[in-house]
């Protein structure tokens, strides 16, 4: 009797052993999600750019790109804060050595990309802006993870407009700050990637003074809030996977 005792418990282990087996299979198969039990994985946004992109002269959280941040996350959009490559005076070269001196990892949900005054500033030339920003473009889709439509380029500001630029040739600076962001402008929809040209808004600040910031010559927080009317749009539909509009 002993033994057949011992030959029954040893069968119903066997099949206590099974049935656990069998509800840790089906609970692999069963949508975490769906019950509410895995947390949604924050977007991560990646902004390359100069003092515009850093904010000169303005608090951090009044940084476009952490502005934008913020309206993603009013939208129900969980958005890590934005990794930001940029410094004040970078030249597209000098954005392109930044970068690579970043060493970043991994592929971002969104990547903006804001570069060229400084070429204009130093009297660079166009043709060599040309072929610096088509490079850093195409750098700037692959840290997309090759998708430029979550690709989203904002025009250059026109500081001719600034207290800054007082006494300055003001019509010679604004256009050839329209001669640049003509060629950005080319070279990302021939990329297939968003532009947002936030330049018009920004010649408001020569009847807005409250549009400079402190310094006479970078934006306000008031300013950055108005691109973000613009540069919003874009991002939701970036995210959504919706088709640039050009």
């Amino acid at each position: 009797m002993t033994g057949v005792v011992v030959i029954r418990l040893l069968f119903l282990a066997s099949v206590l052993v099974g049935l656990l087996s069998g509800c840790s299979s089906l609970a692999e198969k069963i949508d975490l999600a769906e019950l509410g039990g895995e947390e949604t994985v924050p977007i991560r946004i990646l902004s390359l750019g100069d003092s515009y992109t850093i904010g000169e002269s303005v608090d951090s959280t009044d940084r476009w790109p952490v502005q934008l941040a913020d309206s993603l996350r009013q939208r129900g959009i969980s958005a890590a804060e934005p990794v930001i490559v940029a410094r004040t005076g970078w030249t597209t070269d000098e954005l392109a050595a930044g970068i690579r001196q970043a060493d970043l990892q991994g592929s971002f949900d969104l990547v903006t990309l804001l570069i060229g005054v400084n070429n204009q500033y130093r009297s660079r030339q166009v043709s060599e802006y040309q072929e610096q920003f088509r490079s850093l473009l195409q750098q700037a889709i692959e840290l997309a993870g090759g998708r430029p439509q979550r690709m989203l380029v904002v025009s250059i500001p026109d500081w001719g407009v600034m207290p800054f630029a007082q006494g300055l040739d003001r019509e010679k600076i604004g256009a050839e700050i329209d001669m640049f962001n003509d060629i950005n402008r080319q070279e990302t929809l021939a990329a297939g990637a968003r532009y947002i040209d936030i330049t018009p808004d920004t010649r408001r600040a020569a009847r807005e003074p409250e549009l400079a910031a402190a310094d006479g010559l970078h934006p306000s927080g008031e300013m950055y809030a108005s691109w973000i009317e613009l540069i919003l749009p874009q991002a939701l539909a970036a995210l959504g996977g919706k088709n640039p509009d050009g």
